[in-house]
């Protein structure tokens, strides 16, 4: 048995007789937390318990400690299936033998020491999608062990099945992580912002217990505890909590020289891995369109004016079925974005249902903008009968123009829309952008990587997009489409527009390009060319 060194100072003698001891309660009590976070997270009353943020701290020995003495039916999740090794050999170690382990099906089965059936399984999802063949099966604990490498979308939807019928037995989840290192891990900072949030409003200590609820398809934070009603909806109260740890609170790991490799990390590795600081190192990918930081900075810059400047433009994004969302983008002024409408799919079934939200949000005669690829076509035919400026929007269409240097050009119209907003965000551009500070919109619009095909720049697919986060990216499209067009639809019914009203109906990146090039001044189409 290993000795801590802060224990160096006892004789042999004495080091034999706290080993005796050691033995003794092992064989009394099969795992016992550390003191301190260990414990800390063991007796929490939280029904959701993120625990962790430096390495060493006793992420893995919690979850497995918490599944062999307090719980019945509990799930163990890693992203890959390859990473569970190390969970079935610690509970070996613990169990004394794999006997009970059925490695074909994943699944431990085990008795308490007061004879109370455990079953353990050992599950992974590294691909989106792979969370439903979890589809109603319930777990009273469930257990996401290095949550910053899972897609928010999949443990959020595993959550759902934390449950039991056993009135006697408590439910909870473990969320064990590090800081994350990329972007597809920044959920997590939301998710437990009350505690990791520098800049939160009212932040959490350790261990403190909030609530939160989800509120017309929004999670927000609630006062306490209590039941209350919404929309004739009975909504019960959810608990939360964070606790961090760090090497330093487990004396096992203390004494093997962990801590020297810590140290002797890189930067940022060292402060995230040793210190536990959630704000250091998330780089982004190096074909990112949209660097992180360009869109912290347009969300900063936004506050809602006294008075709202005309609307001068719409963007809708149709929900495609299953968990996405119809976002309603709304522009007004030259650059200022308002807050997004948020519908879910479930809401708008159909085209008039989805026309009848555009027309209650319209403000100004603004154009309207509509992916029509897909479910969008309904809505747009429908707006079209109401007498609105409804603009038609393919992504997949061949793209006008060129980046603001005028050498390359864009392999589609979805590459250009990014790279557009990509443009209008970059701090050189100086244009006053402002964006809402909705962290769905900074997640969707860091989401998207680009690479030269043939010569043109092609941004991905709204497909591989998904593979990567794990869900449609439907704020950043709504915005993009808001994006498009700041003139009046009087203009486009103006006997002005000539012969090039057509092409101006059909190339709704013309009146784009012409503020970017000349300013917000008044626009004959003809000079666009």
């Amino acid at each position: 048995m290993t000795i801590d060194l802060r224990l160096s100072h006892l004789t042999p003698a004495q080091r034999r007789e706290l080993e005796t001891l050691v033995r003794a309660d092992r064989a009394q009590t099969l795992w016992r937390p550390l003191p301190g976070p260990q414990r800390a997270a063991f007796e929490s009353k939280a029904t959701i318990i993120g625990y962790g943020g430096a390495a060493g701290g006793g992420k893995t020995d919690l979850a497995i400690g918490l599944a062999l003495t307090q719980h019945q039916r509990v799930a163990i999740f890693r992203e890959n299936g390859t990473e569970l090794l190390g969970v079935v050999d610690r509970l070996a170690e613990l169990l004394g033998s794999r006997d009970g382990f059925n490695g074909k099906d994943n699944i431990w089965r085990t008795l308490r020491r007061d004879g109370t059936a455990v079953q353990i399984e050992l599950g992974s999802f590294p691909n989106p999608g792979d969370e439903e063949k979890y589809r109603g099966r319930p777990h009273d604990f469930l257990v996401f062990d290095e949550a910053q490498n899972m897609r928010e979308s999949a443990v959020r939807f595993l959550l759902g099945w934390l449950r039991t019928t056993d009135q006697s037995q408590r439910c909870r989840a473990v969320l064990g992580f590090n800081p994350p290192s990329s972007i597809e891990g920044r959920w997590l900072l939301k998710f437990f912002a009350p505690w990791i949030d520098k800049s939160h409003p009212n932040p959490a200590k350790p261990g403190e217990l909030r609530w939160f609820a989800v509120i017309a398809g929004k999670e927000v934070e609630v006062d306490g505890p209590d039941p209350f009603r919404h929309d004739n909806e009975f909504i019960m109260p959810q608990s939360r909590t964070f606790i961090p740890s760090r090497i330093a609170d487990n004396p096992f790991l203390m004494a093997t020289g962990y801590m020297s490799q810590l140290q002797s990390m890189p930067e940022p590795l060292r402060s995230q891995m040793l210190n536990g600081d959630f704000s250091a190192g998330i780089q982004d990918d190096q074909q990112q369109v949209i660097p992180t930081a360009w869109v912290e900075l347009a969300q900063a810059r936004w506050k809602r004016p006294d008075v709202l400047p005309p609307m001068t433009s719409m963007g809708v994004d149709v929900a495609r079925g299953g968990r996405d969302q119809t976002i309603i983008a709304r522009r007004h002024g030259t650059w200022w974005f308002d807050e997004p409408l948020v519908y879910a799919g479930s809401t708008t079934p159909d085209g008039p249902s989805i026309a009848g939200l555009v027309v209650a949000a319209m403000r100004d005669h603004a154009p309207i903008h509509v992916d029509v690829i897909g479910v969008g076509s309904s809505p747009y035919d429908f707006l079209v009968q109401t007498g609105l400026q409804c603009i038609p929007v393919n992504v997949a269409m061949k793209a006008p123009g060129f980046t603001t240097s005028g050498s390359v050009g864009f392999a589609n119209l979805r590459s250009s829309l990014w790279w557009q907003m990509r443009e209008l965000l970059d701090p050189t551009a100086n244009n006053g952008i402002a964006l809402p500070p909705a962290p769905a919109l900074l997640a969707d619009l860091t989401s998207a990587t680009w690479k030269l095909v043939g010569g043109s720049i092609q941004v991905a697919s709204r497909d591989d997009i998904i593979k990567r986060i794990g869900r449609s990216p439907d704020y950043a499209s709504a915005y993009l489409l808001a994006m498009m067009h700041a003139d009046k639809p009087a203009r486009w019914r103006d006997d002005a527009w000539g012969e090039d009203r057509e092409a101006a109906e059909h190339d709704p990146l013309l009146t784009f390009r012409a503020i970017r090039e000349h300013g917000a001044r008044e626009h004959d189409p003809r000079s666009y060319r």
